[in-house]
């Protein structure tokens, strides 16, 4: 393939390497130029285009493409068209993907032209997601280097998803007092959705006292009549000897491995009683966030046997996503000691664009203003401190609050939209904050005791969750979010807050009723008065 400057007199049968616009004239990057376009472009005044000649033996980007991807083996894998040089693969069903290092990497070594990206191996993937990409690089390539790509692809498992096949779940739970029967219900309902993918579903759960003799008894039961034991125990396995690896012994079974290189999932226990594997679930797995249990159950649902060599293996990309939100040993036990720092942060900073001209945070209450009603509400909710955000009309909304024992941050980027109030309001915070308590100054029913709940569910959370006022079940404000959610917060720009980072940050949410001030703000003149305000300039 040549490439280079070439006159439009002489471009016929090139493919153009950059696009060309001129009078009326538009050719993509990949145009082969025909006869018409050379004298559409001689009449628009182009003498020149950047465009590349195929020699003997070189095929097209997508020709190439199209090549490499028809020769990987029927393996669950759809291909997508080709375009500009590119094919997606995607998985056909629910599984496994399963890619070959070494056939991956021998593909990307023939030449810098021709590419493959996937999916990190034993990835769990949902019918129609992407799990491949092929690219060819330039225009085109020399038709030995696509050959040798495809005969790679063609040799062997490059790529391949492994269909989940649905088996019975047997759940074994163990009893203490200091577990609440509410929290063994809530862990059924999660593995219960843990196993929707797959299609398996849990035939029954049995709860015993946390002794061996009797999860031995209920672990035998439940191999009978299953295909899969998971045991939920109480309290965490501290040694090879404990309750559950011992229970799985006299069960007559075996432990083939204690322990994973997996964080959250450090504590999972493999073992096995004649076919049937039994899983000991880390008390991670009591929560929805992905952890070494998940990619344990994975590959069991995907038809393989996991085994020491496999669970040892797990060690490189072993440690999550969640885990920079979670303390440290001796952090939690420094924690214990030492109270929560939670910041409340009044957002009072906004135009109210729809409210006519008129403030809505001056708007009154009962005889006081709303911006005063709402940040003498989050002072009674008790933080470490209150910090006010403001910016549009900053003297009458500061002269409303004065007197009130807060933090004024002014914030003259406010036009620029909500989340340059949070970035100014969590840049002012001190560094030894655990979290910041996210308030909209324009909810007029939000009372100090509902913001207290949310403080207090953020400390039973010990200050690593996201907490979310709800109505109903329906998401609202405030909202509390924990210090490793805030280099996200400064991150944010235009006019979002924080909803983004609440749903993506991948931290555990918690959230608490507080009833119908949770959706009650006012950003019109007419919602003013319905929830009961007075209008003022």
């Amino acid at each position: 393939m040549i490439y280079g400057e070439v006159p439009v007199c002489e471009a016929v049968g090139t493919r153009l390497a950059h696009s060309v616009r001129a009078e009326g004239l538009s050719l993509r990057k990949g145009h082969a130029v025909t006869e018409a376009d050379r004298a559409a472009l001689e009449r628009a005044g182009v003498e020149r285009v950047i465009a590349v000649r195929l020699e003997a033996g070189d095929i097209g980007e997508d020709e190439a493409a199209v090549m490499i991807a028809q020769a990987i083996p029927p393996g669950n894998v759809s291909l997508g068209p080709a375009a500009t040089g590119r094919i997606n693969l995607h998985a056909t069903v629910n599984g496994l993907f399963v890619a070959d290092r070494f056939a991956i990497d021998r593909l990307n070594r023939i030449d810098p032209a021709i590419t493959i990206a996937t999916l990190p191996d034993h990835s769990t993937v949902a019918a129609g997601d992407m799990v491949a990409t092929i690219k060819i690089i330039p225009l085109a390539v020399a038709g030995d280097l696509a050959r040798r790509a495809a005969a790679v692809m063609a040799e062997g498992r490059a790529l391949q998803v492994k269909a989940f096949s649905p088996r019975r779940v047997g759940l074994v739970a163990t009893e203490l007092p200091s577990l609440k029967p509410s929290v063994m219900d809530k862990t059924r309902r999660l593995l219960e959705q843990r196993l929707k993918p797959s299609g398996s579903r849990v035939t029954g759960e049995r709860r015993v006292p946390h002794a061996t003799a009797p999860v031995a008894e209920a672990i035998a039961g439940a191999v009978a009549e299953n295909d899969l034991v998971v045991v939920f125990g109480a309290s965490a396995v501290a040694d090879p000897n404990d309750v559950i690896p011992a229970a799985i012994r006299a069960a007559g079974g075996e432990v083939e491995h204690l322990g994973m290189p997996v964080d959250p999932g450090n504590l999972l226990v493999l073992g096995r009683v004649g076919a049937v594997p039994v899983l000991g679930a880390p008390g991670c797995a009591r929560s929805p966030k992905e952890n070494g249990f998940d990619w344990v159950l994975a590959r069991i649902f995907a038809g393989e046997n996991p085994g020491p060599e496999e669970i040892t293996g797990m060690g490189v990309g072993g440690l999550l996503a969640e885990i920079p939100s979670r303390p440290q040993p001796r952090e939690a036990q420094e924690r214990a000691e030492k109270p929560l720092a939670v910041a409340a942060l009044v957002l009072a900073a906004g135009r109210a664009s729809r409210m006519g001209g008129r403030h809505k945070l001056l708007a009154e209450f009962d005889g006081t203003a709303l911006v005063r009603r709402t940040t003498e509400a989050a002072l009674a909710a008790g933080p470490e401190r209150v910090v006010v955000v403001t910016g549009h009309r900053a003297d009458e909304i500061e002269a409303a609050i004065g007197g009130l024992p807060v933090m004024i941050v002014r914030n003259p980027d406010h036009a620029a939209g909500l989340s340059t109030s949070l970035r100014a309001g969590v840049a002012a915070l001190p560094a030894d904050c655990d979290g910041v308590a996210v308030v909209l100054a324009d909810m007029p029913h939000l009372a100090g005791a509902d913001l207290r709940r949310l403080l207090d569910a953020f400390a039973d959370a010990g200050g690593h969750a996201v907490v979310r006022a709800v109505s109903g079940g329906r998401r609202g404000n405030p909202v509390i979010l924990p210090a490793a959610a805030f280099p996200a917060v400064l991150r944010l720009e235009g006019d979002v807050g924080a909803r983004h980072i609440v749903e993506s940050a991948g931290l555990e949410i918690v959230d608490v009723e507080i009833g119908e001030a949770a959706r009650v703000d006012v950003d019109t003149p007419e919602a003013v008065v319905a929830a009961g305000g007075v209008l003022r300039d």
